[in-house]
């Protein structure tokens, strides 16, 4: 299965995925962390930001999780995943019996003050370009699979009903 995690910067996709690993390495479930800043200094080094590239990253990484996901292993994605459009192609890639999608909700405000990496500072400043959720649109889902709303909730509440939700999803699939 495929848990496709999308937010702002900020929002914490990434420590949500890499807290999930941790718990189901721990109980003996065998997963692959696919984070779109890792991705980005790898295989999609040669990527922007323009539309075109954001697509073609999130292409790249529903073919991996597509074969990852095939081989038996469950797959954590962590990407912004901006628009409705690129959801809905990379769970068309995935398949929708096998792609679950969770939308890490924080507002932009809450993800501005967390601004974990500075890159809301270097946008505010002019050095990121089409920077997600202030001159690049992020467009909140209609429908989630799963909606994690970590601005009001803990990292703690956020991961066990992550923790919960995954659990249900690999055991009803088998």
């Amino acid at each position: 299965m495929v848990f496709w995690l999308y937010g702002l910067s900020g929002s914490g996709k990434s420590t949500l995925v890499l807290e999930m690993e941790r718990q189901l390495h721990q109980i003996g479930i065998h997963t692959v962390v696919l984070d779109g800043d890792n991705l980005r200094t790898g295989i999609n080094q040669d990527l922007g930001f323009s539309e075109k590239d954001r697509e073609e990253n999130i292409r790249r990484v529903s073919e991996m999780a597509k074969i990852l996901s095939q081989s038996g292993i469950i797959v954590l994605v962590s990407l912004i995943t901006p628009l409705c459009k690129f959801r809905t192609h990379s769970k068309s890639i995935i398949g929708g019996d096998t792609y679950r999608d969770i939308y890490v909700h924080a507002s932009f405000d809450t993800c501005r003050g967390r601004d974990v990496k500075g890159l809301y500072a270097r946008a505010e400043q002019g050095e990121v370009q089409s920077f997600t959720g202030q001159k690049s649109a992020f467009e909140e889902p209609s429908q989630a699979d799963l909606i994690l709303n970590t601005e009001s909730d803990s990292l703690e509440e956020s991961s066990q009903k992550l923790l919960s939700y995954i659990k249900e999803n690999i055991s009803s699939n088998k």
